[in-house]
This record gives C-alpha cells, sequence and structure tokens, in this order.
C-alpha cells in the first residue's frame, strides 16, 4: 500500500519515524513518501519536504508567512494527487494538516490522524470538523479518549510515544568524558526547544542566571539542524557547554533543567529531572493565546497529571529573578523535589506503558485491509 505522511515539527519527525518503521513491517511491500525531517527519511520515507522550512511559532508568525502557507499547501496537494496514496497519515501540525485532511477527503482518500490536534486546549468546536475529515484518529494522551467520546467520537488511545523513546534508550555509560565535562559539578541542563523562534526567544534568558549557579555546570540541548556557530553566540561563559542531538543522555545525567514547554516537559519527567517550565512568544502571539486557550497549563505534565506539578514561568512570569528561585527550588528544597517526583509518579501510571507505534502500525495496517 502507499503511504502519504505529514509531520511538522522535530517531535513529530521522530514519533513518525518511529511509525514508518513499524508500518514497514507490518505492509512490508508499503510505499511512503511525505513532509518531515531526517528521522523519517532515515527510516525509509522519500522525503518531499523538510519540516524546518515550514516552521513557524504563534498566531502572528504563522500570519506573516501566510502566503508561504498557502504555496506550501499547494504543493503538497499537487503532490499528493501525483502520488495516489491509500491513505493520508497527519502528524500533530493542526493548522498545516487540518486543511490537507479537507483535500485528502474531497478526493475521496482515507485520512488518518496520529497524535491529534491540541482540540482539548482551543477551539474544542473543530471536533466536528476532524469528525467529517478524519477516518480514525490515533491520540496518545490518556485523558484525549474522554474529551473525543464528549462528541460522539471513537478514537484509539495507543500509548505514549515518549514513553517508549524513553523507556527504550540506553545511557551512553562514558557520555560525561565524551562530551568533555566536568565530573567535579552537577549539571543542570537547558532544553530551549528546536525551533529557531523558540531559541531565540529562551535560550539567552534561561543563561543569563549562571552566574547564581557557579558550582553546577550548564550544559544546553542544541539540535544539529542548527549550525555550531548559531549556538556559539549565546555561549559567553567557559562554565556552559553545548552538545548535539544528545537530549536523553544529558537528561539521563542532569540534577535539573530548565525546559522550553513542549514534547521535552515530558521527557524530563520521564527521566525523573525536577525542571522548571518556560516560554515566551511574541506579545500579539500571546494576547490572542490568552483568549483562546481553555486549559489551565501548557505543560503536558500538568495536563496529564490534571494539577500543578511542575512551575510553568510563562511570558511576563519568564525573568532572569524568577527563574532563580524557582530552580533553587528544585536544587535545594528537598520537599520541592519530592512532591514533583511525586507527580511525575502519577504521570507516568496515567501513561501506561504500551509499544505506541507498533500498536499504531497494527491498527492502521488493518483498518485499511478491511477496506
Amino acid at each position: 500500500m502507499r503511504y502519504y505522511i505529514i509531520a511538522g515539527e522535530r517531535s513529530g519527525d521522530l514519533h513518525a519515524s518511529n511509525l514508518i518503521k513499524q508500518l514497514r513491517k507490518q505492509d512490508p511491500e508499503a510505499e511512503i513518501r511525505g513532509w518531515g525531517g531526517d528521522m523519517m527519511q532515515e527510516a525509509g520515507m522519500h522525503l518531499v519536504k523538510h519540516y524546518q522550512e515550514m516552521a513557524f511559532m504563534g498566531f502572528a508568525e504563522a500570519a506573516a508567512n501566510f502566503f508561504k502557507i498557502l504555496g506550501f499547501l499547494r504543493e503538497c496537494k499537487s503532490d499528493i494527487a501525483a502520488f495516489k496514496p491509500d491513505v493520508v497519515i497527519l502528524v500533530d501540525y493542526a493548522g498545516f494538516n487540518m486543511r490537507v485532511a479537507s483535500y485528502a477527503k474531497e478526493r475521496g482518500l482515507k485520512v488518518f490522524y496520529y497524535i491529534s490536534p491540541k482540540l482539548w486546549a482551543w477551539n474544542q468546536g473543530r471536533v466536528h470538523k476532524i469528525k467529517k475529515l478524519v477516518d480514525r484518529m490515533f491520540v496518545i494522551m490518556p485523558f484525549e479518549e474522554d474529551f473525543y467520546a464528549r462528541f460522539d467520537y471513537k478514537v484509539d488511545y495507543i500509548g505514549n510515544p515518549v514513553s517508549d523513546s524513553v523507556n527504550d534508550h540506553v545511557v551512553t555509560p562514558d557520555f560525561r568524558n565524551r562530551n568533555r565535562l566536568l565530573n567535579n559539578k552537577p549539571i543542570i541542563a537547558i532544553l530551549p526547544g528546536s525551533r529557531k523562534q523558540e531559541i531565540e526567544s529562551m535560550l539567552h534568558v534561561m543563561l543569563s542566571v549562571l552566574p547564581s549557579f557557579r558550582d553546577y555546570q550548564f550544559v544546553v540541548a542544541g539540535v544539529s539542524n542548527f549550525s555550531k556557530e548559531y549556538y556559539e553566540q549565546y555561549n559567553k561563559d567557559s562554565n556552559i557547554k553545548i552538545i548535539y542531538d544528545q537530549t536523553y543522555d544529558l537528561l539521563a545525567h542532569a540534577k535539573a533543567a530548565l525546559v522550553t514547554s513542549g514534547t521535552a516537559t515530558l521527557e524530563t519527567a520521564l527521566f525523573d529531572v525536577p525542571q522548571v517550565v518556560c516560554y515566551k512568544t511574541s506579545s500579539i502571539s500571546y494576547a490572542i493565546g490568552k483568549r483562546v486557550i481553555k486549559v489551565p497549563y501548557i505543560s503536558l505534565v500538568n495536563l496529564i497529571a490534571d494539577k500543578p506539578i511542575v512551575t510553568e514561568l510563562i511570558q511576563d512570569d519568564f525573568t532572569p529573578k524568577k527563574i532563580v528561585a524557582e530552580l533553587k527550588n528544585i536544587l535545594f528544597d528537598n520537599y520541592a523535589i519530592k512532591k514533583q517526583k511525586e507527580g511525575y509518579a502519577l504521570v507516568k501510571q496515567k501513561i501506561g506503558e504500551h509499544r505506541t507505534a507498533e500498536r499504531a502500525a497494527e491498527l492502521m495496517v488493518g483498518y485499511l485491509r478491511q477496506g
């Protein structure tokens, strides 16, 4: 069978790559084409467009690139029409992918959604559109099944791929030596995100607190999509180290972490690392977001636990002074550390243990073969 897959960011690239591997096991003759990243390509997909070209963050930024996004949509639709897939598989990235879903449905194509758009966070009325356009929805948050059931829409909860990735990770034993990290200083991990807009909004503020923690070494989780020169502009202190594509090893060795809101907050929790969640976007995007977002938290950890497990420093609260105070809290206050780790245990319990990509591939191929 022919599969067309679209992921629009780094985490989607990772999860879609694992799905592609499992689809190939379930369907050895699978032809897979789509938009995504290096990991999807390495897993065996013919890559048409890299997600880096489409990484727009926030309402205002997306609006500013409106015509560019329209051009991408035209290109994507044309490629789908030429490929004639048996199914279009969409991975999160709702703004773009819902438009693709509408086009695919018009052409009579099957549409599967792997990793639901965050409809529960804002614009819940879009569930009615999902019901019309998406044949099968595969969700990875334990609360999403109940959310969709309220709209009489049956979905498949397949576990969370982040949990699988963390559980499968084998820690590099010589991680410190390989990266020339000091053995006598605990590590504070800095996870500034994987998109340029995130890094430029977050990283310099995160690193500004370093003088308050001279007994620690700050290690930035870089991604190789950006050059070393790009990251080095933020490296003005000998106590900062930047490493690339080793986030899980970094978390496995970290004492605490400053984390940009996103998938990384859940990864940090699953590694049991105390964290402060940080987020800042443009003033316009934040003002719009405040009006439309329907949930009380932004971090996946708090959303899954349904209570405040980790501190979220958002927009005007994201200041060096508040970062220092919260970081000291999770480094030196044993009660605060204990409460956060108890919260992490609750999150792990709610997620459960699954083979997410394998289960998703089994269901997808099964549904397609049923017609």
